[in-house]
């Protein structure tokens, strides 16, 4: 296999560490902001909150897009004793919060800290069915009229407490937020590297992503791309008795999800800049989830659309696991494809 350059973990691990719970992207956007800035020609905001980072160059435009936010919760009510309910935001599995410690987000780097519980739990009862969401509730150690006295209101983020470490060896890697702020990272790399290239590039970091592809929507129709490729991430499947996914297994080409059947043209380019640099491809067929790719490619008149990302075990919960070894080849792949990458594409 081809030696791959090692990306900057330090900057990853800044940017799983971050808080960005969709619809409260600020801060993990201004980290994003300030370290692709130096590598492009221009950045803006959008008004949904999109940052769109530009390298300016001919034709073919091309748009790469990563969400920023992450799955998290929400304050949905607040008890007198200090007993908050909370509302999940994304896909998150009520089975992984209890027992969780978390912040809440109240901005400007102020949080309260706090722990998912239940009554048998903070009671000391053995729980004899598994709780339902209505049933956790976040114990803060604060009393509702000091939890309001804070900033804390109906709405209020909640996100997982920052965890990112290397976990047995410094390749496999343990955080929160790793969907999809392994994509963020992936495009900020890129973006270094592509010092150079025959094309438009669009680097995207959306928002919104985990409660509706919303940002990807909006962002497309402004950008008006030729073709697209969201950079993501799938679900692994290294402890099941065949896997087809693994983590450390290589890049993941969606080939079809849930909303999307991606192009053939772009697959096969992604798959021609791997080969030559002795990449690792691994394909993906998985009739579940979507990605922002889905309205990439339902945006105007269409636009040709693919997936590339990296395997994850335990996605939407407060700890996934990556390979950093995974994110590098995924860098590799990209900066070999978008050296002089191709006009047009084939229709499907």
């Amino acid at each position: 296999m081809a030696k791959v350059k090692k990306c900057d973990d330090k900057l990853f691990f800044k940017l799983l560490d971050t808080i960005g719970v969709s619809g409260n992207e600020r801060n993990i956007r201004e980290l994003i902001k300030k370290a692709i800035k130096p590598y492009v020609d221009e950045v803006k905001i959008d008004n949904l909150g999109n940052l769109i980072a530009r390298k300016k160059g001919p034709r073919p435009r091309i748009m790469l897009a990563a969400h920023m936010d992450e799955v998290g919760l929400a304050v949905r009510h607040i008890h007198k004793s200090g007993r908050i309910e909370i509302e999940k935001v994304g896909g998150v599995d009520s089975l992984t919060l209890l027992g969780q410690q978390i912040s809440l987000d109240l901005g400007k780097n102020k949080k309260i800290r706090g722990v998912i519980s239940t009554g048998e739990l903070s009671t000391g009862q053995i729980m004899e069915e598994i709780p339902e969401l209505r049933n956790l509730f976040l114990d803060t150690g604060l009393t509702k009229k000091e939890l309001l006295k804070m900033g804390v209101s109906k709405g209020t983020p909640i996100t997982f407490d920052p965890n990112a470490c290397y976990l047995g060896k410094k390749d496999i890697i343990m955080s929160k937020a790793i969907d999809d702020r392994a994509g963020c990272f992936t495009l900020i790399e890129l973006a270094k590297r592509l010092k150079t290239t025959k094309a438009e590039i669009f680097y995207v970091f959306t928002v919104q992503e985990e409660v509706g592809l919303y940002g990807a929507r909006t962002s497309a129709y402004s950008v008006e791309p030729d073709w697209g490729i969201a950079i993501d991430v799938a679900d692994a499947e290294d402890y099941v008795a065949d896997p087809i996914i693994s983590v450390g297994g290589g890049p993941v080409l969606t080939i079809m999800d849930s909303e999307l059947i991606s192009n053939k043209s772009i697959n096969k380019w992604i798959e021609n800049a791997a080969k030559k640099i002795k990449v690792d491809i691994q394909k993906s067929v998985n009739a579940s989830g979507t990605t922002d790719a889905t309205d990439i490619a339902l945006s105007r008149g269409g636009v040709p659309s693919t997936v590339l990302g990296v395997a994850v075990r335990n996605m939407h919960s407060a700890v996934s696991v990556v390979s950093m070894s995974d994110i590098d080849k995924s860098v590799a792949v990209l900066h070999e494809l978008l050296k002089n990458p191709k006009k047009k594409t084939e229709v499907n």
